[in-house]
């Protein structure tokens, strides 16, 4: 057993894997991964309450000058801060003859239309309505009711988090032509981190598919994952943790690790549905926020540089993010061709 399935700790994060298994000589999961292990997490996933909350992106892209502008289940939209700094969310079109919204400035907290200049101040005007918004401090959420079609909730179903205050955080954006179920669906088969990821991931094993009751970050229910599994550095050089794999809403599957070094810190998924492509097809953005946590001296030097950091954070979920979508798209064209198996 390992200092941190003991209860104890390493004195150094990483480990040095002593008889390394080539890609080709791992053991297979295709047994494990059974289709309806699968499909039935998706499916209480998709039961869960969202409240009718979408993610539209990160926090921090809500700038001064310029809206942050979306287009999430076919609809524009428009988020920016007032004077008073409150989150402002509503329609990007224009109420008076249809500009986009998205290309005009704020000024002093007012968003100005660039048509012909009708202010929008964050309150009902000229019959354009503000839509309900949060600011979870990390990512941006918009409720749409007529969307969603649930009852509303107050707030969305934001997962648990170390404190940003002692936190490094990034959000990647990605978008890929499938739908929100597909990117669930990807998430909640950790099976294939080792196979489909061999430059990330080494050494996984699925400890518990059952959820894992009573682990930490598992949902109320305890339905979820918990996965251990090697992040690959370089050579044999790697980071063993435990993570737990779960489904709080509809849309979002979040890591959180458990045991290891980072403990606490989440990797939270988010599926937005944008609309339709010019060919029809549904397009899907991945919003996945990296919130990383962890009580080495060391981590506090590294928050100083965060703003260095936050690019090479996107980036590795970007590396990642190319092959899932892809894995997102075929599964995505499978179910449409009426070829998925199972």
């Amino acid at each position: 057993m390992s200092p941190e399935r003991s209860g104890g700790r390493r004195r150094y994060p990483l480990s040095l894997r002593r008889n390394p298994v080539s890609w080709e000589r791992q053991r297979p999961t295709w047994r494990a991964a059974r289709p309806a292990v699968i499909a039935g997490a998706l499916k209480r996933a998709q039961a869960r309450p969202s409240g009718n909350w979408y993610v539209v992106g990160a926090a921090r892209d809500v700038r001064d000058d310029r809206p942050l502008a979306r287009t999430v289940a076919g609809r524009e939209l428009v988020v920016w801060r007032d004077a008073g700094g409150r989150l402002v969310a509503g329609p990007g079109v224009c109420p008076h003859l249809g500009a986009p919204l998205r290309d005009s400035p704020v000024r002093c907290g007012t968003l100005v239309c660039h048509w012909h200049g009708l202010a929008l101040r964050g309150g009902p005007f000229a019959g354009w309505e503000p839509l309900p918004v949060h600011d979870d401090g990390v990512l941006v959420w918009v409720r749409l009711d007529d969307v969603g079609g649930e009852p509303p909730l107050a707030a969305p179903v934001v997962p648990v988090r170390p404190a940003l205050s002692g936190a490094v955080s990034a959000v990647y954006v990605g978008v890929g032509t499938c739908e929100p179920e597909d990117v669930v669906a990807n998430r909640l088969d950790p099976w294939h981190g080792a196979w489909f990821h061999p430059y990330s991931f080494v050494d996984l094993t699925v400890a518990d598919d059952s959820g894992g009751a009573g682990s930490a970050g598992a949902a109320a229910d305890g339905d979820g994952f918990t996965v251990d599994v090697s992040f690959k550095l370089a050579g044999r050089l790697v980071v063993p943790v435990r993570a737990v794999f779960t489904a709080p809403e509809p849309r979002t599957v979040v890591m959180h690790i458990t045991e290891g070094e980072g403990r606490g810190s989440v990797v939270e998924t988010h599926a937005t549905p944008l609309g339709p492509d010019d060919r029809g097809r549904p397009r899907t953005a991945v919003v996945e926020a990296i919130v990383a946590a962890s009580d080495r001296p060391g981590f506090a030097v590294a928050r100083t540089v965060t703003p260095l950091l936050r690019p090479f954070m996107r980036a590795a979920a970007g590396r990642l993010w190319r092959d899932d979508l892809a894995y997102a798209e075929r599964r995505w064209h499978l179910r449409s061709t009426g070829r998925f198996p199972g």
